[in-house]
Protein backbone atom coordinates (compact mmCIF):
# COMPACT_ATOMS: atom_id res chain seq x y z
CA UNK A 1 0.00 0.00 0.00
CA UNK A 2 1.05 3.47 -0.76
CA UNK A 3 0.73 6.39 1.33
CA UNK A 4 1.43 10.05 1.74
CA UNK A 5 1.92 11.49 4.55
CA UNK A 6 1.09 15.66 4.68
CA UNK A 7 3.39 16.64 7.27
CA UNK A 8 4.02 14.00 8.91
CA UNK A 9 6.49 14.61 11.61
CA UNK A 10 4.46 16.12 14.18
CA UNK A 11 3.18 14.58 17.84
CA UNK A 12 0.60 12.52 16.27
CA UNK A 13 2.32 11.89 13.00
CA UNK A 14 5.56 10.71 14.14
CA UNK A 15 4.28 7.66 15.95
CA UNK A 16 1.73 6.53 12.89
CA UNK A 17 4.83 6.98 10.42
CA UNK A 18 6.66 4.46 12.65
CA UNK A 19 3.34 2.12 12.60
CA UNK A 20 3.10 2.30 9.33
CA UNK A 21 6.19 1.22 8.41
CA UNK A 22 6.42 -1.43 10.96
CA UNK A 23 3.10 -2.82 8.92
CA UNK A 24 5.40 -2.42 5.58
CA UNK A 25 3.70 0.61 3.85
CA UNK A 26 5.41 2.19 1.02
CA UNK A 27 5.42 6.21 2.96
CA UNK A 28 5.80 9.16 1.19
CA UNK A 29 5.87 12.35 3.95
CA UNK A 30 5.28 15.78 1.62
CA UNK A 31 6.68 18.70 4.17
CA UNK A 32 8.94 21.15 3.89
CA UNK A 33 11.64 19.40 6.46
CA UNK A 34 11.39 22.02 8.92
CA UNK A 35 11.20 19.73 12.18
CA UNK A 36 13.63 18.64 14.95
CA UNK A 37 12.39 15.24 14.70
CA UNK A 38 14.26 12.30 12.67
CA UNK A 39 12.10 11.13 9.69
CA UNK A 40 12.91 7.90 9.50
CA UNK A 41 15.03 6.88 6.82
CA UNK A 42 12.59 4.12 4.77
CA UNK A 43 10.24 6.95 4.61
CA UNK A 44 10.56 8.60 0.78
CA UNK A 45 10.38 12.08 1.96
CA UNK A 46 9.09 15.21 -0.85
CA UNK A 47 10.23 18.57 -0.17
CA UNK A 48 7.48 20.97 -0.64
CA UNK A 49 5.00 23.94 1.36
CA UNK A 50 1.45 22.35 0.80
CA UNK A 51 0.49 25.83 1.08
CA UNK A 52 2.58 26.38 -2.21
CA UNK A 53 -0.07 24.75 -4.38
CA UNK A 54 1.68 24.61 -8.20
CA UNK A 55 5.24 24.15 -6.71
CA UNK A 56 3.75 20.80 -4.67
CA UNK A 57 1.50 20.32 -8.05
CA UNK A 58 5.46 19.77 -9.80
CA UNK A 59 6.85 17.86 -6.67
CA UNK A 60 4.18 15.02 -6.75
CA UNK A 61 4.56 14.60 -10.95
CA UNK A 62 2.33 11.81 -11.86
CA UNK A 63 2.55 10.01 -8.35
CA UNK A 64 -0.74 7.81 -7.41
CA UNK A 65 -1.51 6.91 -3.54
CA UNK A 66 -3.60 4.35 -2.33
CA UNK A 67 -4.22 6.82 0.69
CA UNK A 68 -3.67 10.40 0.90
CA UNK A 69 -3.76 11.65 4.74
CA UNK A 70 -3.54 15.55 5.67
CA UNK A 71 -2.30 16.66 9.35
CA UNK A 72 -1.90 19.95 8.52
CA UNK A 73 -5.46 20.89 7.02
CA UNK A 74 -6.94 23.75 9.42
CA UNK A 75 -9.18 25.55 7.35
CA UNK A 76 -11.76 25.32 4.11
CA UNK A 77 -9.02 26.67 1.93
CA UNK A 78 -6.69 24.37 2.80
CA UNK A 79 -9.50 21.50 1.87
CA UNK A 80 -9.87 23.50 -1.41
CA UNK A 81 -6.27 22.96 -2.21
CA UNK A 82 -6.63 19.44 -1.39
CA UNK A 83 -9.34 18.55 -3.35
CA UNK A 84 -7.77 19.77 -6.82
CA UNK A 85 -4.54 18.51 -5.80
CA UNK A 86 -5.46 14.39 -5.41
CA UNK A 87 -8.98 14.00 -6.32
CA UNK A 88 -7.06 11.47 -8.70
CA UNK A 89 -4.22 10.71 -6.72
CA UNK A 90 -5.71 8.51 -4.32
CA UNK A 91 -8.62 6.01 -3.45
CA UNK A 92 -8.88 7.40 0.12
CA UNK A 93 -8.24 10.93 1.83
CA UNK A 94 -7.85 11.22 5.40
CA UNK A 95 -8.51 14.38 6.73
CA UNK A 96 -7.35 15.01 10.61
CA UNK A 97 -10.06 16.68 12.59
CA UNK A 98 -10.59 17.32 16.04
CA UNK A 99 -13.02 15.99 18.84
CA UNK A 100 -13.15 19.74 20.37
CA UNK A 101 -15.57 19.75 16.77
CA UNK A 102 -18.31 17.77 19.46
CA UNK A 103 -20.69 20.19 20.72
CA UNK A 104 -19.52 22.09 23.50
CA UNK A 105 -20.63 21.74 26.34
CA UNK A 106 -21.40 17.66 25.77
CA UNK A 107 -24.77 16.91 24.95
CA UNK A 108 -24.61 13.80 26.45
CA UNK A 109 -21.69 11.29 27.64
CA UNK A 110 -19.90 9.08 26.86
CA UNK A 111 -19.51 10.64 23.01
CA UNK A 112 -20.01 9.01 19.57
CA UNK A 113 -19.12 9.82 16.40
CA UNK A 114 -23.04 10.83 15.75
CA UNK A 115 -22.91 13.34 18.13
CA UNK A 116 -23.23 16.82 16.59
CA UNK A 117 -20.55 19.16 15.57
CA UNK A 118 -20.81 22.97 17.73
CA UNK A 119 -18.35 24.64 19.15
CA UNK A 120 -19.36 28.23 19.50
CA UNK A 121 -16.29 29.12 22.04
CA UNK A 122 -13.22 28.27 20.13
CA UNK A 123 -12.47 29.33 16.06
CA UNK A 124 -10.07 26.66 15.59
CA UNK A 125 -13.36 23.76 16.35
CA UNK A 126 -15.59 26.16 13.97
CA UNK A 127 -13.23 26.29 11.39
CA UNK A 128 -12.31 21.81 11.56
CA UNK A 129 -16.50 21.76 11.17
CA UNK A 130 -16.21 23.89 8.12
CA UNK A 131 -13.55 21.73 6.57
CA UNK A 132 -15.80 18.40 7.48
CA UNK A 133 -18.93 20.09 5.89
CA UNK A 134 -17.27 20.90 2.48
CA UNK A 135 -15.34 17.41 2.51
CA UNK A 136 -18.78 15.68 3.38
CA UNK A 137 -20.29 17.35 0.55
CA UNK A 138 -17.70 16.29 -1.60
CA UNK A 139 -18.05 12.62 -1.08
CA UNK A 140 -21.80 13.00 -1.35
CA UNK A 141 -21.45 15.31 -4.88
CA UNK A 142 -18.41 13.46 -6.88
CA UNK A 143 -17.63 10.38 -4.77
CA UNK A 144 -14.24 11.76 -3.26
CA UNK A 145 -13.48 8.97 -0.99
CA UNK A 146 -12.69 10.54 2.54
CA UNK A 147 -12.11 9.22 5.82
CA UNK A 148 -12.96 11.64 8.85
CA UNK A 149 -10.77 11.00 12.13
CA UNK A 150 -11.06 12.91 15.04
CA UNK A 151 -7.76 12.66 17.73
CA UNK A 152 -8.94 14.15 21.45
CA UNK A 153 -6.16 15.11 23.08
CA UNK A 154 -3.40 13.00 22.16
CA UNK A 155 0.31 13.37 23.25
CA UNK A 156 3.66 12.18 23.19
CA UNK A 157 6.93 12.93 25.54
CA UNK A 158 7.92 16.31 24.61
CA UNK A 159 3.91 17.43 24.90
CA UNK A 160 2.81 18.56 28.68
CA UNK A 161 -0.68 17.86 28.69
CA UNK A 162 -1.13 21.15 30.90
CA UNK A 163 0.33 23.12 27.39
CA UNK A 164 2.75 26.18 27.85
CA UNK A 165 5.99 24.09 27.93
CA UNK A 166 7.52 23.47 30.69
CA UNK A 167 6.65 26.87 32.26
CA UNK A 168 3.94 24.92 34.70
CA UNK A 169 6.23 22.06 36.02
CA UNK A 170 8.50 25.27 36.60
CA UNK A 171 6.04 26.78 38.93
CA UNK A 172 5.58 23.83 40.42
CA UNK A 173 9.23 23.01 41.26
CA UNK A 174 9.19 26.34 42.49
CA UNK A 175 6.61 26.17 44.66
CA UNK A 176 4.43 28.62 42.99
CA UNK A 177 0.53 28.79 42.73
CA UNK A 178 -0.66 26.60 39.56
CA UNK A 179 -4.02 27.31 38.15
CA UNK A 180 -6.31 24.28 37.62
CA UNK A 181 -9.55 25.01 35.56
CA UNK A 182 -13.03 25.14 37.22
CA UNK A 183 -12.80 22.86 40.33
CA UNK A 184 -10.87 20.13 38.81
CA UNK A 185 -12.56 17.49 38.99
CA UNK A 186 -14.01 17.64 35.02
CA UNK A 187 -13.31 14.47 33.33
CA UNK A 188 -10.74 13.86 30.54
CA UNK A 189 -9.20 11.61 28.49
CA UNK A 190 -5.16 11.58 27.13
CA UNK A 191 -4.16 8.99 24.59
CA UNK A 192 -0.28 8.16 23.90
CA UNK A 193 0.50 9.08 20.14
CA UNK A 194 1.22 5.21 20.03
CA UNK A 195 -2.15 4.09 21.03
CA UNK A 196 -3.32 6.26 18.78
CA UNK A 197 -1.16 4.85 15.85
CA UNK A 198 -2.63 1.42 16.25
CA UNK A 199 -6.04 2.64 15.62
CA UNK A 200 -4.80 5.26 12.82
CA UNK A 201 -2.94 2.93 10.44
CA UNK A 202 -5.97 0.26 10.60
CA UNK A 203 -7.88 3.01 9.08
CA UNK A 204 -5.49 3.22 5.75
CA UNK A 205 -6.94 1.47 2.82
CA UNK A 206 -9.76 0.06 4.65
CA UNK A 207 -13.10 -0.04 2.76
CA UNK A 208 -15.43 0.48 5.88
CA UNK A 209 -13.42 3.52 6.91
CA UNK A 210 -14.85 5.40 3.51
CA UNK A 211 -17.53 8.21 4.22
CA UNK A 212 -17.40 7.65 8.00
CA UNK A 213 -16.01 9.17 10.83
CA UNK A 214 -13.76 7.86 13.98
CA UNK A 215 -12.58 9.08 16.67
CA UNK A 216 -9.39 7.84 18.33
CA UNK A 217 -8.99 7.74 22.12
CA UNK A 218 -7.72 5.90 25.26
CA UNK A 219 -10.69 4.89 27.52
CA UNK A 220 -8.58 5.84 30.62
CA UNK A 221 -11.05 8.54 32.58
CA UNK A 222 -9.15 11.25 34.42
CA UNK A 223 -9.79 14.47 36.36
CA UNK A 224 -7.72 17.35 35.81
CA UNK A 225 -6.86 17.11 39.27
CA UNK A 226 -5.37 13.95 38.84
CA UNK A 227 -3.16 15.01 35.74
CA UNK A 228 -1.81 17.82 37.22
CA UNK A 229 -0.87 15.64 40.49
CA UNK A 230 0.02 13.16 38.13
CA UNK A 231 2.56 15.46 36.62
CA UNK A 232 3.47 16.74 39.76
CA UNK A 233 4.39 12.82 41.34
CA UNK A 234 6.70 12.72 37.85
CA UNK A 235 7.98 15.92 38.61
CA UNK A 236 9.34 15.10 42.40
CA UNK A 237 7.24 17.57 44.21
CA UNK A 238 3.69 18.32 45.76
CA UNK A 239 1.90 20.83 43.47
CA UNK A 240 0.42 23.97 45.06
CA UNK A 241 -3.11 24.06 43.01
CA UNK A 242 -5.60 27.08 42.96
CA UNK A 243 -8.60 26.36 41.13
CA UNK A 244 -9.89 29.00 38.67
CA UNK A 245 -12.81 29.39 36.48
CA UNK A 246 -12.49 29.10 33.01
CA UNK A 247 -14.53 32.26 32.71
CA UNK A 248 -12.01 34.06 35.20
CA UNK A 249 -9.31 32.81 33.44
CA UNK A 250 -10.96 33.87 30.06
CA UNK A 251 -11.49 37.34 30.91
CA UNK A 252 -7.86 38.02 31.46
CA UNK A 253 -6.42 35.82 28.60
CA UNK A 254 -9.06 34.96 25.93
CA UNK A 255 -6.70 32.45 23.93
CA UNK A 256 -6.14 30.33 26.49
CA UNK A 257 -9.71 30.72 27.50
CA UNK A 258 -10.93 30.14 24.30
CA UNK A 259 -9.19 26.44 24.60
CA UNK A 260 -10.81 26.05 27.79
CA UNK A 261 -14.69 27.39 27.28
CA UNK A 262 -14.17 25.22 24.02
CA UNK A 263 -12.51 22.20 24.92
CA UNK A 264 -10.92 21.28 28.17
CA UNK A 265 -13.34 22.97 30.67
CA UNK A 266 -16.05 20.17 30.17
CA UNK A 267 -16.20 16.79 30.55
CA UNK A 268 -14.83 14.27 27.75
CA UNK A 269 -15.36 10.51 27.41
CA UNK A 270 -15.68 9.04 24.65
CA UNK A 271 -17.21 5.52 23.44
CA UNK A 272 -14.92 3.57 21.02
CA UNK A 273 -17.01 0.99 19.86
CA UNK A 274 -16.73 2.44 16.30
CA UNK A 275 -13.07 2.22 16.13
CA UNK A 276 -12.56 -1.47 17.63
CA UNK A 277 -15.41 -2.45 15.05
CA UNK A 278 -13.14 -1.15 12.03
CA UNK A 279 -10.02 -1.78 13.54
CA UNK A 280 -10.39 -4.89 15.98
CA UNK A 281 -6.44 -4.67 17.02
CA UNK A 282 -7.11 -1.31 18.30
CA UNK A 283 -6.88 -1.43 22.61
CA UNK A 284 -5.16 1.58 23.82
CA UNK A 285 -2.76 0.03 26.64
CA UNK A 286 -0.55 3.03 28.14
CA UNK A 287 -1.86 4.91 31.12
CA UNK A 288 -1.27 8.67 31.57
CA UNK A 289 0.50 7.38 34.86
CA UNK A 290 3.63 6.20 32.13
CA UNK A 291 3.36 8.82 30.13
CA UNK A 292 3.52 11.42 32.78
CA UNK A 293 6.71 9.51 33.92
CA UNK A 294 8.51 10.02 30.16
CA UNK A 295 7.04 13.72 29.58
CA UNK A 296 9.37 13.83 32.65
CA UNK A 297 12.58 12.39 31.59
CA UNK A 298 12.13 13.88 28.25
CA UNK A 299 12.30 17.61 29.75
CA UNK A 300 14.60 16.25 32.71
CA UNK A 301 17.30 15.11 30.19
CA UNK A 302 17.74 18.06 28.45
CA UNK A 303 18.11 21.84 29.73
CA UNK A 304 17.21 23.20 26.65
CA UNK A 305 14.01 21.19 26.68
CA UNK A 306 13.02 23.33 29.95
CA UNK A 307 11.42 26.01 27.96
CA UNK A 308 9.53 28.95 30.05
CA UNK A 309 7.08 31.21 28.65
CA UNK A 310 7.63 33.96 30.16
CA UNK A 311 4.75 35.99 29.35
CA UNK A 312 2.45 33.26 30.41
CA UNK A 313 4.09 32.70 34.03
CA UNK A 314 3.31 36.54 34.35
CA UNK A 315 -0.68 36.42 33.28
CA UNK A 316 -0.73 33.45 35.87
CA UNK A 317 0.79 35.55 38.61
CA UNK A 318 -1.54 38.39 37.37
CA UNK A 319 -5.00 35.39 37.32
CA UNK A 320 -4.12 34.23 40.71
CA UNK A 321 -3.68 37.41 42.36
CA UNK A 322 -6.78 39.06 40.80
CA UNK A 323 -9.01 35.83 41.76
CA UNK A 324 -7.91 35.79 45.28
CA UNK A 325 -8.53 39.52 45.95
CA UNK A 326 -11.86 38.79 44.71
CA UNK A 327 -11.10 41.13 41.34
CA UNK A 328 -14.00 40.82 39.17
Amino acid sequence: MKVLFIGGSGVISSACTQYALNKGIDLYHLNRGKSTRVTPESVKVLRGDIREKESVRQVLADLIFDVVVDWVAFTPDHIEVDLELFAKRTKQYIFISSASAYHVPPLTLPIRESTPLFNPYWQYSRDKIACEERLTNAYRETGFPITIVRPSHTYDCTLMPMGFQYTIIDRMRQGKKVIVYGDGTSLWTLTHHKDFAVGFVGLLGNDHAIGEAFHITNEEILTWNQIFELMAGAAGVIPNLVHIPSDFIAAYDPDWGAGLLGDKAHSKIFDNTKIKRAVPEFNPTIPFAQGAVEIMAYYDADPSHQTINAKQDEMMDRIVTAFESGLP
